[in-house]
């Protein structure tokens, strides 16, 4: 008698999805002012703000952008390298905080997701060049993220959030934690090809492991 056939797991990102689960109850529940990267209260003692600050939002549009593109890189990433996309979740945002702190003495406040999507976004997108070279589409990412970038700090630098309107008009868009989350993708990939030196599967849409 034939075995019937086991179930797919769920590809939900569970890891991802709840932790913009967390910020939306953050956001909900109107806890900026004790979970909000703030340097002087690091200095203090307040190191869970490390971690915290990534899931504070200036406003349901920073929410929503950050939020919704976290939950879709996790779907492209957690299922294939589960290890790495887990991990990075935990080290990622408390590296870029970090960096922040000792590297840029000025942001004496930050919050949001964005700066560790953009180094999950290249940690994805250099994964997917790597499989294919010839490949137009995964250059053309990498081109647009470093087109967001110098729009940063020329042009967008010092004016808010760009397309997304902050609820804060003190608020400026923080390239510098930005080129911290580009140092952690960049970390990432080289951790990756160094412990898989051969093609690693998966990190495509809709590839199976």
């Amino acid at each position: 008698m034939t075995q019937p056939a086991a179930a797919p797991r769920s590809r939900l990102p569970w890891g991802f999805a709840g932790v913009a689960l967390v910020a939306l109850v953050i956001q909900v529940g109107g806890w900026r002012d004790a979970l909000l990267y703030e340097r002087a209260a690091l200095a203090s003692g307040e190191w869970w703000r490390l971690w915290t600050g990534h899931l504070v939002h200036f406003g349901w549009p920073h929410f929503v952008a950050d939020a919704g593109l976290l939950v879709i890189l996790g779907w492209l990433v957690e299922r294939p390298q589960p290890g790495m996309a887990r991990l990075s979740l935990l080290v990622g945002p408390a590296v870029i905080s970090l960096a922040l702190y000792y590297l840029d003495p000025g942001m004496t406040r930050y919050g949001g997701l964005s700066a560790y999507n953009l180094g999950l976004l290249l940690y994805y997108a250099g994964h997917g060049w790597r499989r294919n070279w010839t490949d137009w589409f995964w250059p053309a990412v990498l081109l647009i993220y470093v087109g967001e970038l110098v729009f940063e700090i020329t042009a967008g630098h010092g004016t808010g959030g760009g397309m997304i309107k902050f609820d804060d008009a003190t608020i400026r868009v923080a390239t510098s934690a930005h080129l911290a989350g580009i140092a952690c993708g960049l970390v990432m990939l080289g951790i990756d090809w160094r412990l898989n030196p051969r093609q690693p599967a998966g990190l495509t849409p809709g590839s199976e492991k």
